[in-house]
């Protein structure tokens, strides 16, 4: 970060009265982790990074990996509007590099930002335009999470059968202050769940927001006295939850529109199967697919018909319906973003991948499936891929010996997650 930069930084710092500084960055599933520091010890920071013992944890296995550093990225400065006024705390995402300077290989976030530079630099301009569900449930008289929903409200439902209103104009306001912009909330099919719609955003953008998005809702909902949930299936009668994502070519010529579309959807249908498991990563995924309007036939559409993915060709848009909020959205975007590309690439006919194949049903197919592509070791590190794999296995057969995946759902999210 060069001196300018920095003097920008502590000049905003100090004339918006910042007294802490989180810095923020997600392990390889896409859990949030951060580390707080003063605003007098940013400039530090920022020049020679803050030590991560990162030997504790789940992903960061390697005793090589234990000592890292985090440094602040400066165009994700922001302030916690939930915080106090007075004494203001500030967020920054982080860059994480070896003692040597190197990137880490386990940082998701820079993996993403890189691949984004490559297409920036080919002139190729692919934003990602994203739709989240999720829960909101009472909590008991000790303040512990329950599993009965917040109200009983349907699709669309208005106030007062919907109680989930006030909730989420909270949830946008805070979205707004922190620069993030979204089309539409609302409430959705299932009892207690709601849906917001993310406006486009370049790739790491998109992913940036679904993370602090994530983050909002919960202490959003814990100030309101509820819980937040964005397991795919917290509820085993009712509808899971989903989170499409859709990638669009923003400054493709007219002419080239439906071309590039069903290129791109060829690139994903050929790849859906083996990148499944980073897109559904948990045991509990597996029972949100194929149930009510969740996609399991690998086929897409133009309509608005129960399609793994939508085409839309008059946009250069397709929009992949089976991710769900448990997945790590910067490994995710990689992911359909690279498919995509190979597509166009390899000028791709998404027909010949209509061969009425299917999803994978459990977390152990999905594992099985992504062990065998050479297409995700292109786009991630060898050593990532393989601590993912080992983590995968061990949470399939941890579900596996709790003999009901429900129950395991709930205990790993009540009240951790």
């Amino acid at each position: 970060m060069d001196s300018k930069t920095r003097d920008r930084i502590m000049a905003f710092i100090e004339e918006q009265d910042v007294r802490f500084v989180k810095l923020a960055f997600c392990d390889i599933f896409g859990q949030l982790k951060n580390i707080s520091i003063s605003a007098k010890s940013l400039p530090k920071a920022m020049e020679r990074g803050v030590g991560l013992n990162a030997a504790s944890i789940r992903g960061f296995l390697n005793i090589d990996d234990s000592d890292l550093l985090l440094f602040p990225d400066p165009d994700t400065l922001t302030i916690l509007p939930w915080r106090p006024a007075d004494g203001k705390v500030a967020r920054f995402f982080c860059e994480i590099r070896q003692s040597d300077g190197s990137l880490f290989d386990g940082d998701v976030r820079s993996m993403l930002k890189t691949y984004e530079k490559s297409l920036i630099k080919s002139k190729i301009s692919l934003q990602a335009r994203t739709e989240i569900e999720f829960y909101l449930f009472k909590k008991d008289a000790d303040g512990n999470p329950t599993d009965i929903p917040m109200d009983r409200a349907s699709y669309f439902e208005a106030a007062p059968i919907d109680k989930g209103e006030n909730i989420r104009r909270e949830i946008c306001l805070n979205m707004e202050q922190m620069g993030i912009t979204y089309v539409a909330s609302h409430h959705e099919k299932g009892p207690g769940q709601n849906e917001i719609r993310f406006s486009p955003a370049p790739l790491l953008d998109a992913a940036d927001h679904l993370v602090t998005f994530k983050d909002i809702v919960k202490i959003t909902a814990d100030r309101m006295g509820l819980f937040a949930s964005f397991l795919p299936k917290p509820l085993f009668n009712e509808n899971g939850s989903g989170l499409a994502i859709s990638l669009s070519l923003d400054k493709a010529k007219a002419a080239d529109r439906g071309a590039l579309a069903r290129q791109m959807t060829g690139g994903i249908l050929r790849r859906i199967e083996e990148i499944t498991l980073f897109l559904n990563p948990i045991a509990n995924s597996y029972e949100r697919i194929g149930t009510f309007e969740a996609p399991f036939a690998v086929n897409y559409g133009l309509g608005n018909g129960n399609y793994l993915i939508k085409t839309h060709p008059e946009a250069a848009r397709v929009k992949v319906r089976s991710t769900d909020p448990s997945c790590n959205p910067y490994l995710a975007c990689l992911l359909l973003a690279g498919a995509a590309m190979e597509g166009i690439r390899d000028n791709l006919n998404p027909d010949d991948f209509q061969t009425g194949s299917e999803l994978p049903d459990t977390l152990n197919d999905a594992i099985k499936r992504a062990e065998k592509s050479e297409f995700v070791t292109t786009m991630i590190p060898q050593v990532l891929f393989e601590k993912f794999l080992q983590a995968k296995r061990d949470d399939w057969l941890e579900s596996s010996l709790s003999g009901d995946p429900m129950l395991k759902a709930k205990n790993m999210e009540f009240p951790v997650t």
